[in-house]
């Protein structure tokens, strides 16, 4: 009797190197072309297979039980090396135990706390937007998407204010430990016992506020859903994942605005489409480009098998420009219907954080659309590089009072 012949079709290379500053500069002609190439493709320089489709993306971040984040939501497979720092419980961590810690983390993030928040979240973004039209021309990273998120989020978590100017640094080196070990990782990492030092140190019982959503992770401790090292962990888990991505997320929406009038435009006639907006940003120029997982067993996407225990990364951000998915996927429009966009992840790892970013968002956004007349670039931005994160360094707007 013949033996079976495996028709399966192998993954074509990958003809780019996406953690490059040439691939980062400008990303979408290189997703264009991961997309094209197939369902499928594999890296040899990094020995991890890439999903760039939209409907392949959103497959590896839901099956967790197929594709697991355990081992590592980055390059790195933990199954197989060391991590830098101990994996998170809630992102690098599959149920039964994301699910346990999952639980905690939902508790902040109610309808009721939300909805207890947004009086100071508005009122913060009132006090930014009039700072900076009062300057006429600013940095919209350092004077605007940075100041707001640094302030209100960690005023909500119950973080004391001294020391706050680690945090960016922090997440920096969270994200950068994503990709490959590289110059944006090395720059990330070099001041790195001195911010994770102050992280620890003020992630405690005892550093929080007593009112705080930091306050409520460690209720859980008194409840018997946590230890108290597992409680820590959460809070600086919410500290990684929820500063970066929203100054980032803040920049991106800022210069999408000053760059296209007639969605400016649209705002000013309607501050209320500020959440949409915000979600259009998220889809068109995202600042989480991707998130790698594991496979638990052998597996097949598109006719392509996937040994067990290989590293996939799902590039979100390729997946929120897919034109199988959006009519017109490269035109900013703040009225688009946006549900489906990958910015906050999906699934069972989808970010927890994001009624708070949403919040953020449409605070700051409608407070800019009704007091301000006119945005625009007032000089070069400068790219911010880091491995899984899309940002700006600087952004020089001009802006006039309405």
């Amino acid at each position: 009797m013949n033996a079976a012949v495996d028709t399966r079709a192998p993954a074509p290379i990958v003809q780019s190197d996406p953690f490059t500053r040439e691939f980062m500069d400008d990303p979408y002609p290189g997703f264009a072309a991961m997309r094209a190439a197939g369902p499928v493709l594999w890296s040899p320089q990094y020995g991890c297979y890439i999903v760039a489709r939209h409907d392949d993306v959103q497959r590896v971040l839901s099956e967790w039980q197929t594709f697991s984040s355990a081992a590592g939501v980055g390059l790195a497979n933990f199954s197989k090396e060391k991590p830098w720092r101990p994996p998170s419980i809630v992102l690098e961590a599959d149920p039964p135990l994301h699910t346990r810690t999952r639980t905690v983390l939902a508790r902040t993030m109610t309808p009721g706390v939300v909805k207890a928040l947004r009086e100071r979240f508005e009122r913060e973004a009132e006090i930014l937007v009039d700072r900076v039209l009062d300057m006429g021309a600013f940095d919209g990273i350092t004077d605007f998407a940075e100041h707001y998120p640094v302030k209100v989020f960690p005023d909500a978590l119950g973080l004391p204010e001294k020391g706050r100017e680690n945090l960016l640094p922090y997440g920096s080196m969270v994200f950068n430990s994503f990709g490959p070990r590289n110059e944006f990782t090395e720059a990330a990492m070099a001041n790195a016992d001195s911010v994770r030092g102050w992280i620890m140190a003020n992630c405690t019982r005892k550093a929080l506020g007593k009112d705080g959503l930091g306050a409520m992770i460690y209720a859980a401790v008194d409840s018997g859903e946590l230890t108290e090292d597992e409680a820590g962990m959460l809070v600086r888990s919410f500290l990684s994942a929820g500063v970066d991505t929203t100054c980032n997320a803040f920049g991106n929406l800022l210069w999408c605005l000053a760059t296209h009038p007639d969605q400016w435009r649209k705002l000013r006639e309607k501050p209320e489409l500020a959440r949409n907006a915000f979600e259009e940003s998220l889809r068109y120029e995202g600042p989480a480009q991707a998130f790698f997982r594991t496979t638990t067993k052998d597996v097949e996407i598109g006719g392509i098998r996937i040994a067990a225990n290989e590293k996939i990364c799902a590039f979100m951000q390729s997946a929120n420009r897919d034109p199988q998915r959006w009519e017109r996927a490269d035109a900013f429009d703040i009225e688009r219907r946006v549900v489906g966009h990958m910015g906050f992840g999906t699934g069972i790892h989808g970010c927890v954080g994001q009624p708070i970013a949403r919040l953020e968002g449409e605070a700051v956004f409608a407070a800019l659309a009704r007091k301000a007349k006119t945005i625009e670039l007032a000089g070069e931005p400068k790219r911010q590089y880091n491995n899984v994160l899309r940002s700006f360094a600087s952004l020089p707007v001009r802006v006039t009072r309405a």
